[in-house]
């Protein structure tokens, strides 16, 4: 049964790299290619709640693309995903929690999931020191990747606004104004710093981590995972960021 392998297969990934099921997963996804072999959205989910016994799952839930000066209204409940169908099924059917933010929102289920979401609105700019995955470096957190590669993994903006934001985030002059109003009809101002649009390079970070263990990697049906830990991440993006601030762009 096609719902059996989703479940062994997602299970032996996380058991394999020594997730621990109270740990934080992370998982930023892209499932079309999965989709069309059979494996199902819900499925996938239930099998990562299934193995985070004790754990906490969150998954981003961004809105960047649509939430903006022109439409500054974020409605915890009601302003959809555009991170893809995993992300939006979560957030509706399984997230007791949402961040507030207007572009860079998380979603999660678990112990922890409310700890970790409450403060997102209390910042400036997207990954900021409140932001869940800064909050997040005081748990055992993994990053799982599904269809896509570390171009998608929101936990590097972290070390780009911590050590270098005036490279990577817009100036002060050009902050936007957004309203958040969370599930209960509370609402907040919120005063964004975007990221600047620069041509970033995070797949260089591949190698070291590969190289030491650090980063398993594989394929479902030809579609790529990779697994880590956001500790040896952020500990190599910190450093190469300390050693040259802009050790995130691409070099082309």
């Amino acid at each position: 049964m096609r719902d059996d392998l989703e479940s062994a297969t997602l299970s032996e990934i996380l058991r394999r790299h020594e997730t621990p099921p109270d740990a934080v997963l992370i998982v930023h996804s892209a499932i079309k290619r999965l989709g069309q072999q059979g494996f199902r959205a819900e499925r996938m989910i239930e099998a990562l709640l299934g193995y985070l016994a004790s754990g906490t799952l969150l998954m981003p839930t961004m809105t960047w693309r649509t939430v903006t000066p022109a439409n500054p209204v974020f409605d915890e409940l009601n302003t959809p995903s555009h991170t893809g169908v995993l992300t939006e099924i979560f957030r509706t059917r399984h997230a007791t929690a949402r961040s507030l933010h207007p572009t860079h929102s998380v979603a999660g289920y678990g112990p922890a999931a409310a700890a970790l979401l409450a403060k997102h609105h209390l910042g400036t700019t997207s990954v900021h020191e409140n932001s869940p995955y800064a909050l997040a470096r005081d748990h055992p957190t993994f990053i799982l990747l599904l269809g896509v590669g570390l171009e998608s993994c929101t936990a590097i903006h972290l070390a780009e606004e911590t050590l270098a934001p005036d490279i990577y985030v817009q100036p002060p002059e050009n902050t936007e104004q957004y309203e958040l109003r969370d599930r209960h009809g509370k609402i907040f101002p919120y005063s964004l710093r975007r990221h600047r649009r620069l041509n970033r390079d995070f797949e260089k970070f591949r190698v070291p981590l590969a190289a030491r263990g650090q980063l398993l990697a594989g394929n479902i049906g030809g579609v790529p995972w990779s697994l880590m830990r956001q500790q040896d991440l952020l500990r190599e993006v910190f450093a190469a960021l300390a050693a040259r601030p802009t050790a995130t762009l691409s070099e082309t």
